[in-house]
Protein backbone atom coordinates (compact mmCIF):
# COMPACT_ATOMS: atom_id res chain seq x y z
CA UNK A 1 0.00 0.00 0.00
CA UNK A 2 1.79 3.54 -0.83
CA UNK A 3 1.46 5.67 2.05
CA UNK A 4 3.13 9.02 2.28
CA UNK A 5 6.31 9.07 4.30
CA UNK A 6 5.48 10.56 7.60
CA UNK A 7 7.44 12.70 9.54
CA UNK A 8 6.01 11.33 13.30
CA UNK A 9 4.59 8.03 12.33
CA UNK A 10 5.94 4.76 10.37
CA UNK A 11 4.11 2.49 8.55
CA UNK A 12 4.87 -0.59 7.30
CA UNK A 13 3.03 -3.93 5.70
CA UNK A 14 3.57 -6.95 8.27
CA UNK A 15 2.17 -9.45 6.17
CA UNK A 16 -0.39 -9.19 3.35
CA UNK A 17 -2.98 -7.37 4.98
CA UNK A 18 -1.89 -5.99 8.53
CA UNK A 19 -0.39 -2.37 8.76
CA UNK A 20 2.13 -1.69 11.31
CA UNK A 21 1.69 1.80 12.50
CA UNK A 22 4.46 3.08 14.65
CA UNK A 23 4.28 6.38 15.95
CA UNK A 24 8.16 7.30 16.41
CA UNK A 25 8.94 10.34 18.60
CA UNK A 26 10.86 8.59 20.85
CA UNK A 27 13.16 10.91 21.93
CA UNK A 28 10.33 12.98 23.40
CA UNK A 29 8.54 9.22 24.35
CA UNK A 30 6.25 9.48 21.45
CA UNK A 31 4.54 12.22 22.41
CA UNK A 32 1.78 13.52 20.63
CA UNK A 33 3.03 17.09 18.79
CA UNK A 34 0.78 19.02 16.13
CA UNK A 35 2.77 17.56 13.66
CA UNK A 36 1.65 13.67 14.67
CA UNK A 37 -1.87 14.66 14.90
CA UNK A 38 -1.95 15.47 11.39
CA UNK A 39 0.40 12.59 10.48
CA UNK A 40 -2.22 10.79 12.16
CA UNK A 41 -5.29 12.43 11.28
CA UNK A 42 -4.03 11.76 7.41
CA UNK A 43 -3.59 8.38 7.84
CA UNK A 44 -6.47 7.40 9.88
CA UNK A 45 -8.64 9.05 6.98
CA UNK A 46 -6.43 7.38 4.05
CA UNK A 47 -7.49 3.80 5.33
CA UNK A 48 -10.80 5.35 5.65
CA UNK A 49 -11.38 5.96 2.73
CA UNK A 50 -9.75 3.35 1.05
CA UNK A 51 -7.85 0.61 2.88
CA UNK A 52 -6.55 -1.32 0.08
CA UNK A 53 -5.12 -4.55 1.33
CA UNK A 54 -5.31 -3.67 4.74
CA UNK A 55 -7.60 -5.81 6.72
CA UNK A 56 -6.06 -4.95 10.46
CA UNK A 57 -3.90 -2.36 11.97
CA UNK A 58 -1.60 -2.75 14.59
CA UNK A 59 -0.39 0.24 16.64
CA UNK A 60 2.66 0.86 19.01
CA UNK A 61 5.23 3.12 19.86
CA UNK A 62 8.80 3.15 18.71
CA UNK A 63 11.74 1.97 21.37
CA UNK A 64 11.12 -0.36 24.14
CA UNK A 65 10.09 1.93 27.44
CA UNK A 66 7.52 4.55 26.31
CA UNK A 67 4.13 3.49 24.22
CA UNK A 68 3.14 7.66 24.36
CA UNK A 69 3.59 9.93 26.91
CA UNK A 70 0.56 11.95 25.56
CA UNK A 71 0.60 15.23 24.80
CA UNK A 72 3.85 17.45 23.81
CA UNK A 73 3.96 19.43 26.47
CA UNK A 74 6.46 21.03 25.65
CA UNK A 75 5.68 22.25 22.57
CA UNK A 76 2.12 23.44 24.74
CA UNK A 77 4.71 25.46 26.91
CA UNK A 78 3.52 29.26 26.77
CA UNK A 79 1.19 28.60 24.20
CA UNK A 80 -2.00 31.21 23.71
CA UNK A 81 -5.48 29.82 24.54
CA UNK A 82 -6.27 30.24 20.75
CA UNK A 83 -3.49 27.98 19.80
CA UNK A 84 -4.18 25.58 22.20
CA UNK A 85 -7.70 25.45 21.19
CA UNK A 86 -7.21 24.66 17.88
CA UNK A 87 -4.56 21.80 18.20
CA UNK A 88 -7.01 20.37 20.34
CA UNK A 89 -9.39 20.26 17.80
CA UNK A 90 -7.03 18.77 15.10
CA UNK A 91 -6.60 16.16 17.89
CA UNK A 92 -10.29 15.32 18.83
CA UNK A 93 -10.35 15.01 15.04
CA UNK A 94 -7.38 12.63 14.94
CA UNK A 95 -8.85 10.62 17.96
CA UNK A 96 -12.47 10.21 16.23
CA UNK A 97 -11.32 9.15 13.41
CA UNK A 98 -9.13 6.73 14.62
CA UNK A 99 -12.15 5.34 16.63
CA UNK A 100 -14.67 5.15 13.51
CA UNK A 101 -11.89 3.35 11.60
CA UNK A 102 -14.12 0.60 10.01
CA UNK A 103 -11.07 -1.67 10.11
CA UNK A 104 -9.75 -3.32 13.35
CA UNK A 105 -7.15 -1.57 15.40
CA UNK A 106 -4.41 -3.42 18.06
CA UNK A 107 -3.07 -1.52 20.79
CA UNK A 108 0.80 -3.29 20.88
CA UNK A 109 1.38 -1.16 24.29
CA UNK A 110 5.04 -1.40 24.56
CA UNK A 111 5.92 0.75 27.32
CA UNK A 112 4.10 3.52 29.74
CA UNK A 113 0.96 5.02 28.12
CA UNK A 114 0.42 8.31 29.97
CA UNK A 115 -2.54 10.79 29.33
CA UNK A 116 -3.76 11.34 25.59
CA UNK A 117 -1.34 8.09 25.14
CA UNK A 118 -3.43 5.83 27.00
CA UNK A 119 -6.53 7.46 25.36
CA UNK A 120 -5.30 6.61 22.27
CA UNK A 121 -4.62 2.94 23.21
CA UNK A 122 -8.31 2.92 24.54
CA UNK A 123 -9.38 4.37 21.06
CA UNK A 124 -8.51 0.90 20.10
CA UNK A 125 -10.29 -1.76 19.76
CA UNK A 126 -8.38 -3.76 22.25
CA UNK A 127 -4.75 -3.81 23.62
CA UNK A 128 -1.91 -6.26 24.53
CA UNK A 129 0.72 -4.24 26.91
CA UNK A 130 4.31 -5.76 28.15
CA UNK A 131 4.34 -6.38 31.86
CA UNK A 132 6.17 -3.63 32.24
CA UNK A 133 3.48 -0.80 30.89
CA UNK A 134 2.62 1.47 33.53
CA UNK A 135 -0.65 3.73 32.85
CA UNK A 136 -2.29 6.98 33.69
CA UNK A 137 -4.56 9.36 33.09
CA UNK A 138 -2.48 12.54 34.64
CA UNK A 139 -4.60 15.30 33.05
CA UNK A 140 -6.22 16.47 36.72
CA UNK A 141 -2.66 17.27 37.88
CA UNK A 142 -1.92 19.64 35.23
CA UNK A 143 -5.11 21.61 35.61
CA UNK A 144 -6.79 20.04 32.78
CA UNK A 145 -8.84 16.74 32.17
CA UNK A 146 -9.04 14.10 29.44
CA UNK A 147 -10.15 15.53 26.09
CA UNK A 148 -9.82 12.75 23.85
CA UNK A 149 -12.35 10.26 24.71
CA UNK A 150 -10.63 8.96 28.32
CA UNK A 151 -14.18 9.98 30.24
CA UNK A 152 -15.92 7.99 27.91
CA UNK A 153 -13.64 4.99 26.93
CA UNK A 154 -12.09 4.44 30.27
CA UNK A 155 -15.61 3.99 32.27
CA UNK A 156 -16.56 1.43 29.19
CA UNK A 157 -13.62 -0.88 29.84
CA UNK A 158 -12.91 -0.59 34.10
CA UNK A 159 -16.41 0.60 35.29
CA UNK A 160 -17.86 3.99 36.28
CA UNK A 161 -16.39 3.60 40.13
CA UNK A 162 -13.44 2.71 38.74
CA UNK A 163 -12.43 4.68 36.09
CA UNK A 164 -13.83 7.72 38.56
CA UNK A 165 -10.61 6.48 41.06
CA UNK A 166 -8.06 6.88 38.16
CA UNK A 167 -9.49 10.19 36.54
CA UNK A 168 -9.65 11.81 39.52
CA UNK A 169 -6.61 11.12 41.14
CA UNK A 170 -4.28 11.24 38.23
CA UNK A 171 -2.40 7.85 39.45
CA UNK A 172 -0.37 5.45 37.91
CA UNK A 173 -1.58 1.82 37.74
CA UNK A 174 0.66 -0.97 36.56
CA UNK A 175 0.03 -3.23 33.72
CA UNK A 176 -1.52 -6.32 36.59
CA UNK A 177 -4.02 -4.05 37.45
CA UNK A 178 -4.82 -2.88 33.88
CA UNK A 179 -5.24 -6.62 32.95
CA UNK A 180 -7.69 -6.99 35.84
CA UNK A 181 -9.16 -4.40 35.89
CA UNK A 182 -10.09 -4.94 31.94
CA UNK A 183 -8.14 -2.58 30.47
CA UNK A 184 -5.72 -5.06 28.77
CA UNK A 185 -6.49 -8.17 26.99
CA UNK A 186 -3.15 -9.90 27.37
CA UNK A 187 0.33 -9.35 29.33
CA UNK A 188 3.43 -9.99 27.80
CA UNK A 189 7.53 -10.21 28.53
CA UNK A 190 8.96 -7.04 26.90
CA UNK A 191 9.82 -7.78 23.39
CA UNK A 192 6.89 -10.05 22.85
CA UNK A 193 3.99 -7.75 23.32
CA UNK A 194 4.54 -6.49 19.20
CA UNK A 195 4.78 -10.22 17.98
CA UNK A 196 1.55 -11.53 19.91
CA UNK A 197 -0.14 -8.58 18.58
CA UNK A 198 0.75 -8.55 14.76
CA UNK A 199 -0.45 -12.81 15.28
CA UNK A 200 -3.24 -11.66 16.66
CA UNK A 201 -3.81 -9.23 13.54
CA UNK A 202 -2.80 -11.92 11.17
CA UNK A 203 -6.07 -14.38 12.79
CA UNK A 204 -8.40 -11.36 12.15
CA UNK A 205 -6.31 -10.37 8.78
CA UNK A 206 -7.43 -13.65 7.60
CA UNK A 207 -11.18 -13.52 8.40
CA UNK A 208 -13.64 -12.62 5.76
CA UNK A 209 -13.05 -8.55 6.14
CA UNK A 210 -16.32 -7.45 5.81
CA UNK A 211 -17.65 -9.90 8.64
CA UNK A 212 -14.87 -8.44 10.45
CA UNK A 213 -16.36 -4.72 9.58
CA UNK A 214 -19.57 -5.51 10.67
CA UNK A 215 -18.70 -6.92 13.95
CA UNK A 216 -17.09 -3.62 15.35
CA UNK A 217 -19.83 -1.81 13.52
CA UNK A 218 -22.26 -3.63 15.55
CA UNK A 219 -20.00 -3.93 18.84
CA UNK A 220 -19.73 0.21 18.96
CA UNK A 221 -22.95 1.15 18.16
CA UNK A 222 -25.17 -1.43 19.31
CA UNK A 223 -23.75 -1.14 22.80
CA UNK A 224 -24.81 2.48 22.90
CA UNK A 225 -28.15 1.42 22.36
CA UNK A 226 -31.14 -0.61 24.58
CA UNK A 227 -30.48 -4.29 23.75
CA UNK A 228 -33.87 -4.86 21.52
CA UNK A 229 -32.61 -1.86 19.43
CA UNK A 230 -29.11 -3.09 19.56
CA UNK A 231 -30.28 -6.77 18.42
CA UNK A 232 -32.34 -5.04 15.30
CA UNK A 233 -29.16 -3.37 14.56
CA UNK A 234 -27.24 -6.86 14.93
CA UNK A 235 -29.59 -7.87 12.44
CA UNK A 236 -29.13 -5.72 9.81
CA UNK A 237 -25.75 -5.79 9.75
CA UNK A 238 -26.13 -9.70 9.28
CA UNK A 239 -28.20 -9.19 6.44
CA UNK A 240 -25.67 -6.99 4.89
CA UNK A 241 -23.28 -10.11 4.73
CA UNK A 242 -25.93 -13.06 3.42
CA UNK A 243 -25.47 -12.34 -0.60
CA UNK A 244 -21.55 -11.92 -0.74
CA UNK A 245 -19.19 -14.00 -2.17
CA UNK A 246 -17.23 -14.18 1.20
CA UNK A 247 -19.97 -15.91 2.69
CA UNK A 248 -20.69 -17.94 -0.32
CA UNK A 249 -16.75 -19.02 -0.20
CA UNK A 250 -16.77 -20.02 3.40
CA UNK A 251 -19.83 -22.36 3.26
CA UNK A 252 -18.17 -23.52 0.22
CA UNK A 253 -14.81 -23.85 1.69
CA UNK A 254 -16.22 -25.65 4.95
CA UNK A 255 -18.16 -28.09 2.34
CA UNK A 256 -14.61 -29.18 0.53
CA UNK A 257 -12.39 -29.12 3.71
CA UNK A 258 -10.49 -26.31 2.83
CA UNK A 259 -9.61 -23.19 4.16
CA UNK A 260 -11.65 -20.26 2.76
CA UNK A 261 -10.11 -17.70 0.51
CA UNK A 262 -11.76 -14.31 1.30
CA UNK A 263 -11.63 -11.39 -1.14
CA UNK A 264 -13.92 -8.67 1.04
CA UNK A 265 -16.50 -8.39 -1.46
Amino acid sequence: MNLPDYETVSTRMADEHVLLVTLNRPQVGNAVNTQMGRDLLDLWNRLTEDAGPVRCVVLTGAGERIFCGGGDLKERNGMSRETWQRQHELFERMYWTLVDLPLPVVAAVNGHAYAGGLEMALSCDFIYASREARFALTEVTLGIMPGAGGTQNLPRAVGERRAKEILMTGRPFDAAQALEWGLANALHDPGEVLPAALATAGAIAANAPLSVRQIKKSVRYGGQMELRTAFRFEIEAYNHLVDTDDRREGVLAFNEKRKPVFKGR
